[in-house]
């Protein structure tokens, strides 16, 4: 419980005391953060003056500082309605050192380089451009807000709940007395998401109000938070194993993860599990779980849905490339729409930091020499191919140390193609592969594995890869033919030059081509016969989903030893997205999507893309690799795949939602969960409960759902908390999706992220779930 005792009474000659106790607050925090004594946590907390960049003109200095809770940033504004602003250390999505960002690229000498930095939030059209007085300084301000921002990551749902819910009683303060009148509790409620009637208020007031004082203080605050907290539903499960005075002995801890979790683990998991989450020192010393241990446990990752080993690379990663599904990006540069929206270099690093391994670079001449990318014949901006690869250059493994695929298209001449080749060389150098990783001619692809930490080029190439071995070398300038975008001349609903068009290409560009060089698809019997591994299609939606209604077995055995992108239609210049669901089916590895779009397409790819670490590489089944496989998605014939299971799905209750409407004072959530299960066409299905009115903060639903899952190694689940509203379209609160192989049996909790993936701190649903055999 964060700080609550704090809530003392002071006045203004206890200044000096009450400065002293914030002190104390901010090193409590600290050390619950893991950041006690740290001085990088010291110099937040005393602050300094920062250079706030917005145009050439307009660079103000503004007095930034960390707020005592450790996790609100407090600056000075010159408005005068409002001369003091914070935003949350939780807002931050991540933060670059260096003039990175296009403002301070634009906006600030070169010579500030080392005192210049961004900082980027979940909201992805804020960011903040700041230049420190020296590179010490930004560095400071750089290193000491990451620590905040993974050390705030790294806490269970527990405690940023108790921060959350201490937070709002410091907003509900509005006298900033540290005491709780009625009608500031009144507005607390408000503040949490909570609608009760006065009674229920002022009932809840009288009981926690012992002094008789009009007003909540120091303990009667923390008795009111602990009433506000309490979990029934928790309550009950721990009653019925707690066999040892009302604590849980790792035997009692056992037969609870053996009977209601269905975990096939010894006396020893459960001792550990004690020894990680137990806060009592004496239950610990004896082997006991007590409530709020067993609360800690259930709010952390052994007791969440995803099943924790799949947070981490557990797949083999020493198949060919081909054998595994890879996150991938469409029109890599965009930030919003297909024919007016911005390009930027942000784009490409907010995608590979979100785990993407396929960006497409849409090259074109540039008018000072320099090539140039954009969205063609359109008024999308233009941003330089050079400054994107140094931006890939940057990001590119530290989300993930597995390949990136850089899928060129190339609109350039001969010319500008040079300088594309040489800046690639140059920028990415020994990492970027320009020899095949064996010292013979290849038969299939090399592994993730064997391509750590490197990049590939997906483009034309003017001969096929044995040249290589051959010195067979080709002309300096050679054509190509532009068509390999199955017909389509250009993907991205361009003016379409005739669809036998060649273009120019430069042989230091050419020579970049191993792995994935681009042809066009001429059918499944011609790919078998004339397609060497190496040789990739890039299929648009419309006729990637017509070849797997009709050849979805050969459109699977296709995929088996070749690659194969599908990409959105070019009539879609809204930047909306297609399902890619069945594509997946089909065994489709490079199904690229407009990851600036939100939705639930992009909802399914995260979702898929959520275990093995988040590292942008799943592994197909096995009946996506073994050639022997006769699996048609659109019909389930008997075989492997086809493995029947019941998924048991009771929605319990919620936490802690976040109100959709943050304008409007007295808005309330009126949730409902939403349950989908996406697969193959039999698996489908889509079930919901009923709107809790007026209740975002404990609403409780305790409905039971069942799902039939033909094959369960393509499905996934898709939980979603939706604001109902009789008379619209309901909100979004929050929503998580994650393979249904990955899913964790038992009580579990689940975290709910934005519409644009990021964490909702302290929310979640609680639900129990169990998939079983079903004959």
């Amino acid at each position: 419980m964060p700080c609550l005792h704090k809530f003392q009474m002071r006045t203004k000659s206890e200044e000096l005391l009450f400065q002293e106790q914030l002190k104390q607050v901010a090193m409590e925090n600290g050390r619950r953060l893991g950041l006690e004594g740290d001085g990088d946590l010291k110099f937040l907390l005393t602050g300094g003056t920062l250079v706030k960049v917005r145009s050439t003109s307009w660079q103000k200095s503004r007095y930034y500082k960390l707020q005592e809770d450790c996790k609100t940033m407090w600056h000075e504004s010159r408005r005068t309605f409002k001369p003091k602003q914070t935003f949350s250390v939780e807002d931050i999505e991540s933060l670059r050192h260096g003039r990175l960002s296009e403002g301070l690229q634009k906006y600030t000498h070169p010579s500030a380089e080392d005192r210049c930095f961004s900082i980027l939030f979940k909201d992805h059209h804020k960011h903040l451009d700041l230049m420190a007085a020296s590179a010490e300084d930004a560095r400071r301000w750089v290193s000491g807000l990451e620590k905040l921002v993974s050390n705030m990551r790294s806490l269970s749902r527990q405690t940023k709940s108790e921060h959350w819910i201490f937070n709002c009683m410091r907003k509900a303060d509005k006298n900033e007395d540290n005491k709780m009148t009625l009608k500031e509790l009144k507005h607390f409620l408000r503040q949490i998401n909570v609608e009760v009637d006065d009674t229920y208020a002022e009932e809840l007031f009288k009981k926690c109000d012992k002094s008789k004082s009009g007003s909540l203080e120091g303990p009667e605050i923390k008795h009111y938070y602990d009433l506000l907290t309490h979990r029934e539903e928790i309550d009950v499960m721990f009653k019925k194993y707690a066999n040892s005075e009302g604590h849980m002995s790792a035997r009692d801890l056992l037969t609870f993860l053996l009977t209601e979790q269905r975990e096939q683990v010894g006396l020893g998991h459960a001792v550990t599990l004690i020894n990680k989450y137990e806060m009592d020192e004496t239950a610990k010393q004896t082997q006991h779980m007590t409530k709020d241990g067993f609360l800690m446990y259930m709010h952390h990752e052994d007791g969440a849905v995803l099943n924790p080993a799949h947070s981490a690379v557990h797949q083999d990663m020493g198949q060919p490339l081909n054998h595994y599904y890879i996150s991938s990006s469409h029109n890599t540069y965009l930030t919003a729409d297909q024919l007016k929206g911005p390009s930027s270099t942000e784009a490409y690093i907010r995608a590979l930091m979100k785990g993407c391994r396929c960006v497409e670079l849409d090259c074109w001449d540039g008018s000072s020499g320099e090539p140039v990318i954009y969205h063609g014949y359109t008024l999308t901006s233009k941003v330089l191919f050079r400054d994107v690869i140094k931006a890939i250059k940057d990001y590119a493994f530290k989300t993930s140390e597995y390949p990136v695929i850089l899928s060129l298209e190339n609109h350039c001449t001969v010319p500008q193609q040079k300088l594309m080749a040489h800046h690639m060389a140059s920028i990415l150098g020994e990492a970027l592969v320009t020899t095949p990783v064996s010292s013979t001619m290849p038969t299939r692809f090399p592994s993730p594995e064997e391509l750590k930490g490197k990049f590939l080029i997906k483009g034309k190439r003017l001969n096929k890869l044995n040249a290589v071995f051959s010195n067979n070398n080709s002309a300096e300038v050679d054509s190509v033919s532009e068509e390999d975008e199955a017909g389509d001349s250009k993907e991205n609903g361009d003016k379409a030059k005739p669809k036998k068009a060649k273009i120019q290409l430069a042989k230091e560009l050419s020579d970049m081509v191993l792995y994935c060089r681009s042809v066009h698809f001429g059918g499944f019997e011609h790919a078998k016969d004339s397609q060497a591994f190496y040789e990739m299609s890039s299929l648009k939606e419309s006729k990637a989903f017509s070849l797997a209604d009709t050849s979805g077995p050969a459109f699977l055995h296709h995929n088996m030893d070749k690659l194969t992108r599908i990409y959105p239609a070019g009539s879609r210049t809204d930047s909306s997205n297609y399902n890619p669901v069945p594509m997946w089916n089909t065994g489709c590895q490079i199904v690229a999507l407009n990851f600036q779009t939100t939705g639930k397409e992009m909802d399914l790819n995260q979702g898929r893309f959520l275990a093995n670490g988040g590292c942008g590489y799943a592994l197909k089944p096995e009946f996506q690799r073994d050639p022997s496989s006769q699996m048609n998605p659109s019909s389930l014939s008997k075989g492997p795949w086809l493995q029947k299971k019941m998924f048991h799905v009771m929605v319990i209750s919620a936490q802690q939602l976040p109100k959709v409407n943050k304008e409007k004072h007295k808005s309330i959530v009126d949730p409902l969960v939403r349950v989908e299960v996406c697969g193959v066409d039999a698996d489908n299905a889509s079930k919901e409960t009923n709107h809790i009115e007026n209740n975002g903060f404990n609403p409780m639903w305790n409905e039971s759902f069942r799902f039939l899952v033909h094959v369960p190694e393509l499905a996934m689940v898709r939980f979603l908390v939706e604001d109902y509203d009789s008379t619209s379209q309901n909100d979004l609160v929050g929503q998580y999706c994650l393979p249904l192989t990955s899913v964790q049996n038992g009580y579990r909790h689940v975290p709910l992220l934005t519409k644009r993936g990021d964490v909702i701190s302290s929310a979640g649903l609680f639900v129990h779930l169990m998939l079983l055999d079903t004959k």
